[in-house]
């Protein structure tokens, strides 16, 4: 449980990969793990500052936040990556490289994010006012088999977190959360158990 692993939020802008990876890092923090959260326009203001969206310039924004992943996981940190990472080559490299990987698929539907676009961008986009807009007028490459995919036009955050923490759990990445009714069960057949050495059932 002490070792790191890299959770890859991918998806379109406005599908939710930050609300969700938000609920998922509070979660992992509240189970002990370290956890240290790389979001796409965080990185792009400081780690990749002066890059343009170049299909290039994309690339090296993705290697650039999956090596840092890299580092933080093979010291013993959960590290979330949530960026649109629309070309399917990179974040496959990126997956070679890191070892402990689970990627995690934001979907949701065009007419649906043009709907919760409260800056109007994808309209813009839509309408030829922005260019290389991931989705409008660049690409957006779906993974073909991701760990975990999430439908955010259907789930709740909440259902989507679960459904993320589930996968890790699985697969041996954090420790499972026992529920209250489940602790108490085992309790009580705790206290059976020495009640019956003792002679008192």
């Amino acid at each position: 449980m002490n070792q790191g692993f890299t959770l890859w939020f991918t998806g379109l802008s406005g599908a939710g990969k930050t609300t969700v990876s938000q609920l998922v890092e509070k979660e992992l923090r509240s189970r002990g793990l370290n956890v240290e959260v790389l979001d796409g326009d965080v990185v792009r203001t400081n780690l990749s500052k002066g890059l343009g969206f170049s299909k290039e310039d994309r690339d090296i924004n993705i290697r650039r936040i999956g090596f840092v992943c890299k580092l933080l996981s093979r010291n013993g940190v959960a590290a979330i990556a949530s960026a649109i990472s629309p070309y399917r080559e990179i974040r496959d490299e990126v997956r070679r490289e890191n070892g402990r990987f689970v990627e995690v698929f934001v979907k949701c539907p065009l007419e649906t994010l043009v709907e919760r676009d409260v800056k109007g961008l994808y309209k813009k986009a839509i309408a030829g006012e922005i260019a290389n807009f991931t989705g409008v007028s660049d690409p957006y490459e779906e993974p073909l088999s991701p760990e975990v995919v999430l439908e955010s036009d259907k789930e709740a955050p909440q259902e989507s977190a679960g459904k993320v923490l589930a996968k890790l759990e699985e697969l041996g990445y954090v420790p499972a959360k026992r529920s209250k009714q489940a602790y108490s069960a085992e309790e009580e057949q705790q206290v059976t158990k020495r009640l019956k050495g003792l002679g008192y059932i």
